[in-house]
């Protein structure tokens, strides 16, 4: 059994390569370029350890974890234009370095070139693997419509920010899991345990980066501090916040989601502070990963088999980028 850090390095050679062509390359650069800021490749390699969880990795895997990995630069090219994002990874955005339009293209020649790489598959199984493929791509696109209609909201609830952020950021990492099990022979209720354990490890993973998003050092999360309070999103963080403040801290609150002045974010950090929302987004961060982990217990391997999921498991809700 390989481990994450393993997996990632293995990856990384295998994916480091020019997955366009040169004509145009005012088109194919711009995704090169994006593919060349690097990223920590979680998902893809979920995809390969899904698939050694029950059997030795096929080199079909690969070619899904590929697929994932271009599928998810997809969203995020296109995510920074809709957030208006300057940065990615400490680095210019597509749209920025380049221009919006050429962004747009860039995401979509991107996913199209996701599926190339899924047409390669010729296990028998491609049908299944396309099915969670697909069913997950128009999910993401869900969350994010519904990240975004939720900024035009005076008020969301956290049963339907966790519904959103389980579309948006948990299905990926749920699915990548899913289809590297698949690959890897796995029975569906073994395959359904792994989704789960992916599932609520992404809601996990995405507290710690509305956290991080916040309270973060922005040299090591290589994006903007308080990119979410800018854009008026409501995160973990805020939604909290606006339920605990107090009367005072919750008008403030909800007037400097109506403007956008020089000190918005340190005014809005201060309020969180005074939330307590920290120690909060701590508790309910541990109570996904207990689900988690619980599912992954459940999965009915030999425990050994289970210990780079239960390493990738901590890494990812620890980090601090």
């Amino acid at each position: 059994m390989q481990s994450f850090e393993e997996l990632v390095k293995e990856f990384s050679t295998y994916f480091n390569v020019r997955h366009f062509p040169s004509y145009p390359a005012t088109l194919y650069d711009p995704c090169e370029y994006f593919l060349g800021l690097g990223g920590k490749r979680i998902r893809p390699v979920m995809c390969l350890m899904g698939n050694e969880l029950f059997d030795t990795i096929c080199p079909e895997a690969y070619h899904v974890a590929t697929a994932i990995e271009l599928f998810h630069n997809f969203t995020l090219i296109h995510d920074d234009i809709m957030d208006k994002a300057p940065l990615r990874r400490g680095l210019q955005t597509v749209h920025t370095k380049y221009n919006e339009s050429t962004a747009l293209l860039g995401g979509d020649v991107m996913v199209i070139q996701a599926y190339e790489y899924l047409n390669k598959v010729q296990s028998a199984r491609i049908h299944k693997i396309l099915s969670v493929f697909n069913k997950t791509a128009r999910q993401v696109c869900e969350g994010q419509q519904l990240d975004m209609d939720f900024e035009k909201l005076q008020t969301v609830v956290i049963d339907e920010y966790i519904e959103m952020i389980s579309l948006k950021t948990s299905v990926l990492m749920a699915a990548s899991l899913q289809m590297g099990a698949i690959l890897g022979g796995a029975g569906d209720a073994n395959a359904k345990h792994l989704y789960e354990f992916g599932l609520n490890l992404g809601v996990a993973f995405q507290i710690q980066d509305d956290y991080l998003d916040a309270f973060g050092d922005p040299k090591k999360f290589g994006k903007q501090v308080g990119g979410d309070i800018v854009a008026n999103k409501k995160t973990f963080l805020m939604i909290h916040a606006l339920t605990a403040a107090t009367a005072t801290d919750k008008e403030e609150l909800e007037s400097l989601l109506y403007i956008n002045s020089p000190d918005k974010i340190e005014k809005v950090l201060s309020i969180y502070k005074r939330c307590g929302v920290d120690e909060w987004a701590r508790k309910l961060k541990e109570k996904y990963i207990l689900q988690a982990f619980q599912h992954l217990e459940d999965i009915a391997v030999v425990s050994i088999r289970k210990k780079p999921l239960e390493h990738l498991g901590s890494f990812l809700v620890q980090r601090d980028y």
